[in-house]
């Protein structure tokens, strides 16, 4: 298992000797400890130099969490071979109170419904190769100016139906952004700012909530692709291929799409697994309110047994996308909502009782930060546990705290040997996944 210092080393570009020791006895810390990450459990399980005061310190100082990231992902993380696309999300935490910056109600899908709480922007960089999601950028979203920004002026009647006389046509190209979807485009550049040269981005990941026209003009302002997802009875049109009527413009919009009876000539792929068939169609359709057209994939599952069907609509603003792939980046978005789970399962995304700006955004980022060091820890260690866990790391880490703590008591400190022999003795009492042999 490495040195933590070991692995922090290439932070040091950007972070001062002081924050990254103080950085290097937190994560320490939170591998180690059991029960909720708070302040105060973190200075109890922290060695000599991780008082509860310099705790207290280290969350109220400004570090560029994104710049940290970076370069972590990039020297523990990233391969030169691997194909990487953007995602990014929301995350809502829950907060009882009322002092905690940018506290509001925000909309759960776990709960269903509006909650008391915090809500995170999160863009991560997504590994085609590992399928692993690596979180960059986590910023908060404040709903109070949100919903002023988008609050729509009353409209007042004219008196006369229809059209308003000498209107010209809308350039759908042209878009006034919302705040949210501005706020989101700010962070897409700061993300691609950040990596640089390093590699090319071509795909901007997200759920159905930017499923619309302004949404994919913001993604294709900053040079990217949108795949996302439309709504199950979206109108979808296909192109007009029939004769010119001689007068006035050309029809752009042919026949209108019928899920129920999607032409055979696009069928691409069609699976049978325990009852459920599933067809996969892929189609250049036009939206009414797009102003581009879009590669459609259209999945259908059909129950064998009760004849039942359901479908969706999925769509990439890229019309050389193949359906394999367009439904290979969507299904990966997911690795997102394993970042979620472990920040607030184990780093502590839950639990953080700060309740200023400054502290309550280095909380957060602190607990994405631990997403990626812990991929970096579990990597190489899967090459003998392939099955290796977050489970499996923080009881290592507590196995070599009790030993290291125990052996204090001796008159003299055994060699180095004996402490990893014992060490992964004691490991073993919490780990969940065992050694595989290879031989």
């Amino acid at each position: 298992m490495p040195d933590i210092m070991v692995l922090l080393a290439c932070l040091s570009q950007c972070l001062e000797p002081t924050p990254l020791r103080q950085l290097g006895r937190v994560i320490e810390a939170m591998l180690s400890m059991s029960g909720r990450v708070t302040m105060r459990g973190l200075s109890r399980w922290s060695d000599k130099g991780g008082s509860y005061r310099t705790l207290q310190r280290f969350f109220n100082t400004s570090l560029s969490w994104c710049h940290l990231q970076w370069l972590l992902i990039r020297h523990h993380l990233w391969d030169a071979d691997d194909v990487v696309v953007m995602s990014g999300d929301h995350v809502v935490v829950t907060k009882a109170g009322k002092t905690t910056y940018g506290l509001d109600r925000f909309f759960s899908s776990l709960y269903g419904r509006a909650v008391p709480g915090l809500c995170f922007l999160s863009l991560s960089l997504l590994s085609v190769k590992h399928r692993t999601s690596y979180p960059v950028v986590t910023e908060q979203v404040k709903k109070t100016c949100e919903a002023a920004a988008q609050a729509q002026p009353a409209k007042t009647s004219s008196g006369s139906r229809g059209r308003p006389k000498g209107s010209k046509n809308r350039n759908r190209r042209e878009v006034a952004l919302s705040s949210s979807l501005q706020f989101i485009q700010q962070h897409i550049k700061r993300l691609l700012q950040q990596i640089g040269d390093a590699f090319k981005v071509g795909y901007f990941i997200f759920d159905g909530e930017l499923g619309h026209n302004d949404a994919m003009q913001m993604v294709r302002q900053v040079g990217l692709h949108l795949v996302s997802k439309l709504r199950h009875n979206s109108a979808l049109y296909f192109p007009y291929a029939g004769p010119y009527a001689g007068r006035g413009p050309r029809r752009k919009y042919g026949q209108k799409l019928d899920y129920k009876n999607i032409p055979s000539a696009y069928l691409q792929a069609t699976l049978i697994d325990e009852e459920i068939e599933t067809n996969i169609y892929q189609m250049s359709l036009w939206h009414k309110t797009f102003a581009e057209m879009l590669n459609i994939v259209v999945i259908v599952k059909r129950n064998l047994h009760t004849h039942k069907t359901a479908h969706v609509v999925l769509f990439s603003s890229d019309l050389t996308l193949s359906y394999a792939q367009l439904i290979d980046y969507y299904r990966l978005r997911f690795q997102l909502e394993f970042n979620f789970r472990d920040a607030k399962q184990y780093w502590g995304l839950e639990d953080f009782m700060n309740v200023k700006e400054k502290p309550v955004y280095n909380s957060a980022n602190l607990a994405m930060f631990m997403v990626n060091v812990s991929q970096a820890l579990m990597r190489p260690m899967r090459a003998q546990w392939p099955a290796f866990s977050v489970n499996d790391l923080k009881a290592w880490f507590r196995g070599r705290k009790y030993v290291v703590e125990t052996l204090k008591l001796l008159p003299a400190m055994p060699d180095a040997v004996f402490i990893d022999q014992v060490v992964s003795q004691i490991a073993e009492l919490g780990r969940v996944n065992y050694a595989v042999n290879l031989s």
